[in-house]
């Protein structure tokens, strides 16, 4: 059986599902501890890039919501706004 292994995606060309169920199954190959200690390595350095990487989505998708003032409406923060904003 060959060794080689296809070179990932760029995680920069990732949607934030793309990258985050990477993630996932990333951390279910690590956690499972059949990896030895390099592959366990590249593979920590993998999921590092991927988490910062959903990061950036979410603080992006924040700052759009942001700036639009759109308010999800089924969120309790969307609810106790607009109590608020009624007193």
């Amino acid at each position: 059986m060959s060794q080689e292994q296809t070179e990932p995606r760029p995680v920069a060309e990732l949607s934030y599902e793309q990258a985050r169920d990477e993630l996932v199954a990333l951390v279910a190959t690590l956690e499972s501890g059949r990896s030895g200690l390099e592959e366990s390595m590249r593979l920590w350095q993998r999921g590092e890039e991927l988490a910062a990487h959903c990061t950036t989505w979410l603080d992006r998708a924040e700052r759009s919501l942001g700036e639009d003032g759109s308010v999800d409406e089924g969120s309790d923060d969307a609810g106790s706004a607009k109590d608020a904003e009624q007193d």
